[in-house]
C-alpha cells in the first residue's frame, strides 16, 4: 500500500494511543473560509493559503465541510460525484495540495461525507429516472408507489427536515424519499450496491491521505423496515427526542463496522467521526463502541445554555455515556448549523467564557471557524441574498443557517476584509472591520489571542485534553452559579452568573482568564479562569 505523509504523523499527542482522543479540531466551511481567485467564493487554494493561520491558532486537524461535485442545492451537502471537486472549490489537484500541505505542518485532514442522501443530479438517480419502476437502479434508492385510489398521495407521513412532505413524485408516478431537501434522493441503504459504492469512496479518500471522516446524518442511513406512519405531525419537534423509524435505527451499526474495517486497513489512525442526533448520550455512545467510529458530536453539550447546573449535568451524561465504550467525549459550541454560540450565550463574555470551559475539559473539541474571532451571528441579511434550502420552506428549520457562514474577514477596514479580492458570497457586517484576524493580532484582549493562549496551555499541559473524568469541587467555597472541577495541579473555574462572585483558589495561580481578574478571590462575571495550584 502506497505510504502517505498522514502515515508518518504522530499517533498519539498524550497519554492514550490515538491523536483523535484529545484533539482540538477546526471545521472550515470552505465557501466562507478565503477566496484565491476573486469570485466571491471560497476555495481549496483559499484553505491551502491559510493554513499557517491554523497551525499557529494550534488546532490538531481540520475537517474541510463538502467540496465534492455539486449543483450546490443544500451548500454541497448534495452530491453528485463524490470522487470529483467541484469547480467552484478548485480540482483533486486542489485537495491534494491542501492535504499535503497540512501534514507538513503537522495539521491532519478530515473531510465531510454525506451517505444518507446525493444529489439527483447523480449518475445514478438520474439514471434510475430514466428506467423507471420496478427496474435495478430504482432499488439504490427509495422509490415506491403513492398512496389512494390514484396514488396521488405520499407513500407515508414522514416530514423533511426542511419542511412538507419527504416524498416527491416523478412524471411516472412513483416516489421517491428524501428526508431533506428534493433535491436529495436518500439512499436505501440495504442494497449492496450502495453499500459497495461507499466503501469504495472511503478508500479512495484514504489513499489520497486523508485522516479520517465527518459523517453527515450519520443516524438516517437505515430507515424501518416496510417505512411506517410516525403517526403525527410536527414530527421536527421529536428529532434527537426519541428513536424514529428514519432516525437512529439499530441498523446503522453494521454499516459502521463495515467502515471501520476499511478505516483499519491503513496505518496513521484514521477516524470516522459521527454526526448523529440522538435521544440519549447512551445512544450515541452505541456509534463508538470499539469495532464502530471514534467519536461523535456531542450536541447534547452544544444545546446546553449558560448555566453551571445544566452545564455540570450535561458534562457528566456525556463522560458516563463514552466511558463504557473507551471512546472519548467531544466537546463543541458551534457549527454551520446553528446559531453562533455569542449570540445565543448573549454576549462575547459569554462566548469567551464557554470557550475556556469546553477547552479544560477532558476528550476532544471543535471550533467552528470564526468563533476564536468572536464572531457574532449575522442576523440581518436580505432575503434575497440567502441561500438555505430551509429558508424557501415552511415548517422547516428555521432557515436562518446563512447567519453563521458568512465569509471570515481576515484584515482591513471595509469588506470583504481581506477575503478575497471579488467580494463574498454573503455580506459582511461593517463592524466586522475590528474582528478581523489583523486587528485582533497581537491584542493581548483580543479573543484570537485568548483562543491562541488557551491552545498553546492545553497542548502544554498533559491533563488538559487527556483523560475521561474530572474532579468536581463543591461544598460552601463553591458558590452558587460557579462550575469548579480540577484535574491534577489544574483547576478550572467558571462563573456563568451576571454577577462578581467571591472564591478563593487556595494556592492558586491565574494561568489564563476569560476576563481581567481585577481583584484577587474575586470571579468576574460570566468568567472562565484557568488556575495553577
Amino acid at each position: 500500500m502506497t505510504q502517505h505523509l498522514a502515515d508518518a504523523l504522530p499517533t498519539s499527542t498524550g497519554t492514550q494511543p490515538g491523536w483523535w482522543r484529545e484533539a482540538v479540531i477546526y471545521q472550515v466551511y470552505p465557501r466562507s473560509f478565503a477566496d484565491s481567485n476573486g469570485d466571491g467564493m471560497g476555495d481549496l487554494e483559499g484553505i491551502r493559503s491559510r493554513l499557517p493561520y491554523l497551525k499557529e491558532l494550534g488546532v490538531d486537524a481540520v475537517w474541510l465541510s463538502p467540496f465534492y461535485a455539486s449543483p450546490q442545492a443544500d451548500a454541497g451537502y448534495d452530491v453528485a460525484d463524490y470522487r470529483a471537486i467541484d469547480p467552484m472549490f478548485g480540482t483533486l489537484h486542489d485537495a491534494d495540495a491542501v492535504i499535503r500541505e497540512a501534514h507538513g505542518l503537522g495539521l491532519r485532514i478530515i473531510v465531510d461525507l454525506v451517505p444518507n442522501h446525493c444529489s439527483d443530479q447523480h449518475e445514478w438517480f438520474k439514471q434510475a429516472l430514466r428506467e423507471g419502476p420496478g427496474t435495478p437502479l430504482r432499488e439504490r434508492f427509495h422509490f415506491r408507489p403513492g398512496r389512494g385510489a390514484d396514488g396521488s398521495e405520499p407513500p407515508n407521513d414522514w416530514e423533511s427536515i426542511f419542511g412538507g412532505p419527504a416524498w416527491t413524485r416523478v412524471a411516472d408516478g412513483e416516489w421517491y424519499l428524501h428526508l431533506f431537501a428534493p433535491e436529495q434522493p436518500d439512499f436505501n441503504w440495504e442494497h449492496p450496491a450502495v453499500q459497495d459504492e461507499f466503501r469504495s469512496v472511503l478508500r479512495f479518500w484514504l489513499d489520497l491521505g486523508v485522516d479520517g471522516f465527518r459523517i453527515d446524518v450519520a443516524h438516517g442511513l437505515v430507515k424501518a423496515p416496510g417505512l411506517p406512519d410516525l403517526g403525527r405531525g410536527e414530527q421536527l419537534k421529536l428529532l434527537g427526542n426519541q428513536v424514529l423509524p428514519f432516525f437512529d435505527q439499530d441498523g446503522v451499526h453494521e454499516i459502521y463496522r463495515s467502515w471501520r474495517r476499511v478505516l483499519d486497513e491503513y496505518a496513521g489512525d484514521r477516524i470516522g467521526v459521527a454526526e448523529a442526533w440522538t435521544p440519549s448520550a447512551q445512544r450515541t455512545a452505541m456509534y463508538l463502541r470499539p469495532d464502530e467510529l471514534h467519536q461523535a458530536f456531542n450536541f447534547h453539550y452544544l444545546n446546553t445554555g449558560w448555566d453551571a447546573e445544566a452545564l455540570r449535568a450535561t458534562i457528566d451524561e456525556s463522560l458516563d455515556a463514552m466511558r463504557p465504550v473507551g471512546a472519548p467525549t467531544t466537546w463543541v459550541l458551534s457549527n454551520h448549523d446553528v446559531v453562533r454560540h455569542r449570540t445565543r450565550f448573549g454576549s462575547l463574555d459569554r462566548a469567551r467564557a464557554a470557550a475556556l470551559l469546553m477547552l479544560a475539559l477532558p476528550g476532544s473539541a471543535y471550533v467552528y471557524q470564526g468563533e476564536e474571532l468572536g464572531l457574532p451571528e449575522v442576523t440581518d441579511l436580505p432575503d434575497e441574498v440567502r441561500q438555505d434550502p430551509s429558508f424557501f420552506k415552511a415548517n422547516g428549520q428555521d432557515g436562518l443557517r446563512d447567519g453563521c457562514r458568512v465569509p471570515l474577514p481576515w484584515s482591513g477596514d471595509e469588506a470583504p476584509y481581506g477575503f478575497g479580492a471579488g467580494g463574498s458570497w454573503l455580506p459582511q457586517p461593517a463592524e466586522w472591520a475590528g474582528l478581523s484576524v489583523a486587528a485582533q493580532t497581537g491584542d493581548p484582549a483580543s479573543t484570537l489571542e485568548l483562543y491562541r493562549a488557551a491552545l498553546r496551555l492545553r497542548r502544554e499541559r498533559p491533563e488538559l485534553g487527556a483523560g475521561e473524568g474530572v474532579e468536581w469541587l463543591s461544598g460552601p467555597e463553591v458558590p452558587e452559579g460557579v462550575l469548579a472541577f480540577r484535574r491534577g495541579d489544574f483547576v478550572c473555574t467558571a462563573n456563568t452568573t451576571g454577577a462578581d462572585v467571591r472564591m478563593a483558589v487556595s494556592g492558586g495561580r491565574v494561568l489564563l482568564s476569560s476576563t481581567d481578574v481585577v481583584e484577587p478571590g474575586v470571579l468576574p462575571a460570566d468568567s472562565t479562569v484557568w488556575w495553577q495550584v
